[in-house]
């Protein structure tokens, strides 16, 4: 293998080198009759290297190839025609294609060469270097739409970084690649330009060397000369019309994933009707008086039969997709393996009714592609893996609803109709469509018809497609049961991702003094409040150290919370403020003297009249900010932040609690109370 690419390495500048000294130096005849074989081989080799490529790019060297196959068809005209016009013979294959070409008379070779070099000329040289222009212009003006393609799919989620920068890559080779067959395009039409000149100049230099030096009459020189030159011409010509053709070739190609010839077999059949008709008409012109029926009449037949088996082919294959159907809907063989995945319960699902399986159709809002975009972004935003999301159809659905299930129990439910839009706004009465509430943020819209969006953007409304609706209310569900989604086995797969880069904090830690199902249960407190659990190492190294203490799990979910203060608050941070309720320090001393430790963690004991004033107290004081449109949190002292949160966030829909500490975490933090906590009255400061 070494061997081989140290010999592509040299071999390559050498043979260039070679030619340039074909420009210069004289060579035998034999030695011409050697390299003009290589150079047909190398041309032929070429021309069906294009026939058998998928791609243009599989062949990307193929430009600098015509420039070198060019330049040795111009250093073998040189040296031939050098020999020609010293000697009067320039080898065997020159003199074999003269002779051949010629066939007894002079002007039949010229004719014969003529016509050559117009098909080469005219026909495959001109149509080649235009298509080349076309191509090269075509793929650079669409060079931006596929870049912004390419950042779309990679912001969606759809692809991975290396993907994308695989993608980018073979953007820009695609562009280089048409651009130099555009320029290489041109080395064909020069070559051709060449070819004619030179057969000129040497049937006017063969006429008067053979003349004047070696005093032959002007018929005898006329036929030795015209025959050597319309040889040399045709030693030249021919690799140069292959090399014309292998080049409209490879700018015709458009990118498939087969050779050309299956391609080409496999599209030219594809209509039966098509070749019956073909051949049929070809039998009819075969009855034109004086036309050659034998001839019309095999090849109508051929085409006839040719037809007739794909007729039968398609209806074999027909008849085997309508087997394989009723295998596939029939009762099936009892196996263990198929009981266990009919049993298994999936984590997510997605159930839509038979009328919504249109948005699971590849098109550009494809409910699945997005659900692959939400999961990465989850990962990002939470720190783990939410587990594959199962799509299906439910024929116990009403029509244009959608179901969304969890470990096996529908958890929520809307609607998705066909043909809609979601618009959301205050002035959507003058619009038609059925009113609803969105399920997310409970906000008021209307399914309007997907033709009236403009009307109801220029509204002022805000309008979603379907596919939004559904991901948007899967995303909310996901993040509401972030807690439940964090299994055993994902507890163990980031605890290996954390191993592999900081297997200290891993090993202070698991499985002494905790065990994994014990980081499980903070890890699940943490996702509980919307925390993310991302930087894992950090919150090793805090439970490591708060374990050595107790290893109750309210702690420990404390303890992983204030490593991981800056981080907490900086949610709810605007402009680098964050704004506050505080809970009136005597309130909060008689709290501290009520706090009990339970089973389910501690609790606040107090009469019901105090809980039920302390209720509305928070109730009163958030409605107060809400209607300043602010988005305050409570603040209250570290040992009462677990159980206020869950005496006053259910109620608050989930209003969130912070500790001092965690709201005192970052010095760069501005703190401002908007609001006191009290039994008696409410008041904002």
């Amino acid at each position: 293998m070494m061997k081989n690419k140290k010999f592509s390495m040299i071999g390559v500048p050498l043979g260039v080198v070679g030619i340039v000294l074909l420009l210069v130096l004289p060579v035998p005849s034999w030695l011409l009759d050697v390299l003009l074989v290589i150079n047909l081989v190398f041309v032929l080799l070429i021309l069906l290297t294009t026939l058998f490529v998928k791609r243009p790019l599989d062949f990307s060297v193929f430009p600098s190839l015509l420039l070198v196959a060019t330049l040795l068809r111009l250093g073998l005209s040189v040296a031939s025609t050098r020999l020609v016009l010293e000697n009067g013979f320039a080898g065997q294959v020159i003199q074999t294609f003269g002779e051949v070409a010629v066939g007894g008379s002079v002007v039949i070779g010229v004719v014969v060469f003529a016509i050559l070099v117009v098909i080469q000329f005219i026909v495959v040289t001109k149509g080649a270097e235009r298509v080349a222009e076309v191509g090269a212009r075509f793929t650079l003006d669409a060079m931006p739409g596929k870049q912004m393609a390419i950042d779309a799919d990679l912001s969606a989620g759809l692809i991975s970084d290396a993907e994308a920068k695989e993608r980018r890559a073979e953007i820009a080779a695609e562009a280089d690649f048409y651009g130099a067959m555009d320029g290489a395009s041109k080395f064909v039409k020069g070559d051709a330009i060449a070819g004619i000149l030179v057969i000129v100049v040497n049937i006017i230099g063969g006429l008067v060397i053979g003349m004047l030096q070696h005093g032959l009459d002007f018929t005898t020189a006329l036929n030795k000369y015209t025959l050597l030159t319309i040889g040399d011409g045709l030693s030249a010509q021919i690799p140069a019309l292959l090399m014309a053709v292998s080049t409209g070739m490879i700018v015709t190609r458009s990118s498939a994933s087969v050779e050309m010839g299956v391609a080409a077999a496999k599209q030219l059949g594809q209509s039966q009707i098509a070749l019956m008709i073909a051949g049929g008409a070809a039998i009819l012109l075969g009855l034109i008086p004086g036309m050659p029926f034998l001839a019309f009449a095999a090849v109508g037949t051929v085409l006839i039969v040719v037809s007739r088996r794909i007729a039968s082919g398609a209806k074999k294959a027909q008849k085997v997709a309508e087997r394989d159907a009723i295998a596939a809907t029939g009762p099936r063989e009892s196996r263990t393996e198929d009981l266990l995945e009919q049993m298994r319960v999936h984590v997510l699902e997605i159930l839509l009714s038979h009328d919504l399986v249109d948005l699971v159709n590849g098109a550009q809002n494809d409910l699945l592609g997005r659900i692959k975009a939400l999961r990465r972004k989850v990962a990002l935003d939470l720190g783990f893996v939410v587990p594959p999301v199962r799509t299906r159809d439910s024929v116990d659905l009403p029509d244009s609803t959608y179901a969304i299930r969890l470990a096996g129990v529908e958890v929520a439910r809307g609607t998705a109709p066909v043909g809609r839009l979601l618009a959301l706004g205050d002035f959507l009465d003058a619009l038609p469509g059925e009113s609803v509430v969105e399920p997310v943020f409970g906000l008021p819209g209307k399914w309007i018809p997907a033709e009236l969006r403009n009307n109801a953007e220029m509204q002022g409304a805000t309008v979603i497609d379907r596919v939004s609706v559904i991901v948007t209310h899967l995303s909310a569900i996901i993040s509401d049961n972030a807690a439940k989604l964090l299994s055993r086995e994902d507890v163990r797969v980031l605890v290996d991702g954390v191993k592999a880069t900081n297997p200290a904090a891993v090993d202070e830690l698991i499985p002494a003094p905790l065990s994994l199902a014990e980081v499980q249960r903070v890890l699940q407190g943490l996702l509980a409040e919307q925390v993310a659990i991302n930087d894992l190492p950090r919150l090793f190294e805090a439970l490591s150290l708060a374990a050595k203490i107790s290893t109750d799990p309210e702690a420990l979910i404390e303890a992983a919370r204030e490593s991981l203060g800056p981080a907490i608050a900086a949610r709810y941070l605007e402009n680098g403020t964050l704004r506050v309720l505080m809970i009136e320090p005597s309130l909060e001393q008689t709290m501290l003297e009520g706090l009990r430790q339970g089973p389910a963690g501690s609790q606040i004991l107090l009469d019901g009249s105090q809980h039920s004033r302390l209720v509305n107290a928070v109730k009163q004081t958030v409605a107060a900010a809400a209607a300043e449109g602010q988005s305050p949190v409570l603040v209250c002292a570290p040992q009462l932040r677990s159980a206020v949160r869950r005496l006053v966030s259910a109620q608050q829909g989930g209003l969130p609690v912070l500790s001092y500490n965690e709201a005192t975490a970052s010095p760069s933090t501005i703190i401002e109370t908007i609001g006191v906590i009290r039994l008696a009255q409410h008041s904002l400061a």
